[in-house]
């Protein structure tokens, strides 16, 4: 497994351990927010995709060593969107 695959399996996880902690404790810091992750630390955590964006850029200008979630989003869930056009 090369470097960058270890980062992303890294990056994963902890993305992966945040949603679960959100999701189960309200009162979680990470809780309704946006989280930033770059080589397996949490860089950003902010409440608009522009400032997880900026500041991750400003850590790791390297897209493919960093992650986003949406801390309390149900991942697993399915979700279909449907268009009239």
């Amino acid at each position: 497994m090369g470097r960058n695959d270890s980062i992303a399996s890294a990056n994963a996880e902890l993305a992966r351990r945040i949603n679960h902690e959100a999701r189960r404790d309200p009162t979680s810091p990470y809780a309704g927010k946006l989280v930033g992750i770059a080589n397996g630390q949490v860089v950003v955590v902010a409440d608009t995709w522009r400032e997880v964006a900026k500041r991750l850029r400003q850590a790791e200008p390297d897209p493919t060593k960093c992650y986003c979630i949406e801390a309390s989003a149900a991942y697993e869930q399915v979700e279909e969107i449907w268009s009239s056009v």
